[in-house]
């Protein structure tokens, strides 16, 4: 028999007022974990919000003679704030951003909820800032002017599981596939090793390529505005009115504001690097070599599960315990892609498990009819 009305708004007050108590949680946490003190009260003035929003469901549930079920935040926030408070904010916020702007819609079809839909899009907005993204009519305008521009965004949360994903996968799969040629266990465990420092090392240059790229893009980006900002100042001065009226302050301030920047080119020359191209001058991208590291080892770490267990077991049991050692590697990191994809862990985990079976399944079938046929 389905709820009655009642039952079933009093189940969405208190599905909304879990989810508005977490998100507070997690900006609260995002706060205390950043050091810059513009970005701590933004953090701050968000978990408000939240907290705001929370009231209202709180409010409606206690108005209806129900007391709100006790609140924990999620397994999601708690990681990610943990995530937070060992690596940086940083390292964590294109996860957040990528979820709100998900998650900015979730009141739409609410009837009484129109005002919180607005200031949930409004969260949206705020973060996609804060993680460089200049989004509207003017952002686009001014980067079809001047097609050479690109942006993009970092995300070292999903980069890290992915990259130990690659690994595990890649090399389970051959590790299997040369398992079910029949080969001896020394070979497998060779072929494993082979394969680890192989791919760590592929993963590592190409890393290396591509922020080195990245970086002289950047460096090159840079100069073309340096030149820009030399030779069509009035252009320029009009591209950062722009930019900030894009941001929500009124034409005659913006315009003040950007007169004010442009009279000293260095400063303008970085105001224009960092919000009109999105980069920042001190960093262009990170440096090739730690990201080079952080790729062979996030590689690495993936990749040594498969053949752990022929170091100390081999023939069926070293398979058996290869393949379970994978499972449970691979199930813990679907867990992690939860934190990014928006799916819940235990979807995400069985996913990335089912997936990875399958691949190995067929590279296994692959190596037997291979060894077969040269036999």
């Amino acid at each position: 028999m389905p709820p009655s009305p009642l039952n079933a708004d009093a189940l969405r007050y208190q599905a909304n007022l879990t989810d508005e108590l977490d998100g507070a949680a997690l900006y609260a946490g995002m706060a205390r974990a950043e050091s810059d003190p513009v970005r701590k009260d933004l953090f701050v003035q968000l978990a408000q919000a939240e907290t705001d929003h929370a009231a209202i469901w709180r409010d409606r549930l206690l108005a209806g003679g129900i007391t709100p079920a006790a609140f924990t935040p999620s397994f999601r926030t708690r990681t990610l704030v943990w995530l937070a408070r060992i690596f940086g904010p940083h390292f964590v916020l294109p996860s957040i951003a990528a979820a709100e702007r998900a998650d900015r819609n979730k009141y739409a079809g609410q009837e009484d909820a129109r005002t919180l839909s607005a200031e949930e899009n409004s969260h949206a907005a705020v973060l996609g800032a804060a993680v460089g993204k200049h989004k509207g009519l003017t952002g686009a305008a001014i980067t079809d002017s001047e097609r050479w521009h690109r942006r993009g965004s970092g995300n070292e949360l999903r980069a890290s599981v992915l990259g130990a994903n690659d690994g595990l996968v890649s090399n389970l799969c051959l590790v299997m596939g040369v398992a079910g040629a029949g080969v001896s266990p020394h070979t497998i465990l060779l072929s494993g090793l082979a394969g680890l420092i192989a791919g760590a090392i592929s993963m590592a240059l190409g890393e290396w390529l591509s922020v080195t790229n990245s970086r002289e893009f950047a460096q090159t980006q840079i100069e073309m505005e340096r030149r820009e900002l030399e030779e069509t100042p009035e252009a320029e001065r009009k591209e950062l009115a722009l930019i900030f009226q894009a941001k929500g302050i009124a034409r005659e301030d913006a315009q003040r504001m950007a007169q004010h920047v442009m009279s000293d080119k260095d400063a303008a020359l970085d105001t224009l690097v960092r919000e009109e191209l999105g980069i920042d001058p001190a960093e262009l991208g990170g440096n090739p070599w730690s990201a080079a590291g952080f790729s062979f080892v996030l590689f690495a770490a993936g990749a040594i599960f498969p053949i752990l267990p022929f170091f100390f077991v081999a023939g069926l049991p070293g398979m058996l315990w290869s393949a379970a050692l994978s499972t449970l590697a691979l199930g813990a990191i679907g867990v992690a892609t939860s934190l990014f994809s928006g799916r819940g862990p235990v979807f995400s985990a069985l996913r990335q498990i089912i997936i990875g079976a399958v691949a190995a399944g067929v590279t296994y079938g692959t190596g037997a009819l291979i060894g077969v046929s040269l036999s």
